[in-house]
């Protein structure tokens, strides 16, 4: 455990977990644990240190790292079609970007590595892939010509004229007809046999916020709309496109991810997910 007294669960605070946030909060979370925001890359880096005990960490840290951690068996950050917060912003078509410069958002693996399957396997094009942030594409020499805006990033900027957009899980789906799974509860096993009964707790209350947020979605939607900021109604349809179970369907769109990435090389072999037993 991270703590001699109290287990640390941490939270991406983008406004797709809102449904769950938000009503955690307004009750005053879980007893007895403590709270640690942060962008899905920071929390994968904390859950890897021991620095928190659970974490909503991006799919792909999960996969790389399965054998370090379990995962709550019904909840995700998902989507079945469009998304809106994962999207490539190209000043030319997805068929042109071979050998070009792709910028890449360095807050999310699991975004970064869709994209290049989605490009490298699905388009056929191989770019290169540069870390850095929107404005490169007005950069003169920065040499880019797209970037990958994920979270309320990518809200803002969907509004953006002038380039090609292409929505990740989207086109996921229309490839794969499988809906994508973009980040989960993992659990670190060794904080599992001394916090167990913690965990269970943690377990029941997330799933309670999420009943609640899900139910909720027009009031949630007023409260956060302002942080991107975007008309309530938008905001209202952007969260009714974000999942938040981890269905049968989804676990096998989340091995079905692992191999295609097993297959590109560099990524181990996922047979099966471990779900924390409750």
């Amino acid at each position: 455990m991270t703590s001699a007294d109290r287990p640390k669960v941490g939270f991406v605070n983008f406004i797709n977990t809102s449904p769950i946030y938000v009503p955690w909060k307004e009750t005053g979370g879980e007893p007895g644990w403590d709270v640690v925001e942060g962008e899905p890359t920071f929390l994968n880096k904390l859950l890897d240190q021991g620095q928190i005990d659970v974490g909503l960490v991006s799919s792909y840290f999960y996969g790389l790292h399965a054998d370090k951690y379990l995962i709550f068996p019904d909840l995700s950050i998902s989507a079945t079609g469009p998304v809106k917060s994962v999207i490539l912003l190209s000043k030319v078509p997805p068929e042109a970007l071979q050998g070009r410069h792709v910028a890449l958002t360095p807050q999310s693996a699991t975004s970064v590595n869709l994209l290049k399957i989605v490009l490298e396997d699905f388009f056929g094009v191989k770019p290169e892939y540069i870390t850095g942030d929107f404005d490169l594409l007005g950069k003169p020499g920065s040499g880019a010509v797209a970037y990958l805006a994920i979270g309320d990033e990518a809200l803002r900027l969907r509004g953006t004229t002038g380039f090609h957009q292409l929505d990740l899980a989207e086109i996921w789906l229309k490839k794969a007809d499988l809906p994508f799974v973009f980040a989960v509860w993992a659990i670190r096993r060794q904080s599992k046999d001394m916090i167990l009964d913690a965990l269970g707790r943690l377990h029941k209350k997330l799933n309670e916020c999420r009943i609640t947020g899900q139910k909720r979605l027009e009031d949630i939607s007023r409260l956060v709309a302002q942080r991107i900021p975007m008309k309530k109604d938008e905001c209202l349809d952007y969260l009714k496109g974000i999942e938040l179970d981890l269905s049968v369907n989804k676990q096998k769109a989340l091995l079905h991810f692992f191999n295609l990435l097993h297959m590109r090389g560099d990524f181990p072999k996922v047979d099966k997910l471990d779900l924390m037993p409750l």
